[in-house]
């Protein structure tokens, strides 16, 4: 069983960046493909990005190609989200996850962290 907590949440004004990280318990956390998903009010959760659990293979999702970049250290078990150019339009519940294939489905994941807030002003 892994639990994860998410933290580094927060208000940040358009542009800013910020960074979350997702730190698990329980053991094995390097067997993990580690995704990011997000869920705004009133619309379903969707996919963020993911990162491979050995060689750190990283897929993102179109709308945050290029501003975005997840990575890993497997020696602190802990993921982490880095979060540039923010826009109004990435404001949603940010939640990570844990799971043994590199897919974008949520369903495909076993392990789910509580969420962290990120609000983007403009």
């Amino acid at each position: 069983h892994v639990q994860l907590v998410e933290s580094g949440g927060g208000l940040v004004q358009a542009g800013g960046s910020l960074r979350l990280s997702c730190t698990a318990s329980g053991d094995s956390f390097g067997s993990y493909v580690m995704g990011w998903f997000r869920q705004a009010p009133g619309k379903e959760r969707e996919f963020v990005t993911h990162i491979s659990g050995s060689i750190g293979r990283t897929y993102y999702a179109d709308s945050v190609k290029g501003r975005f970049t997840i990575s890993r250290d497997n020696a602190k078990n802990t993921a982490y989200l880095q979060m540039n150019s923010l826009k109004p339009e990435d404001t949603a519940v940010y939640y990570c996850a844990a799971g043994k294939l590199m897919l974008i489905s949520a369903s495909t994941y076993d392990y789910w962290g509580q969420g962290t807030q990120v609000t983007v002003s403009s």
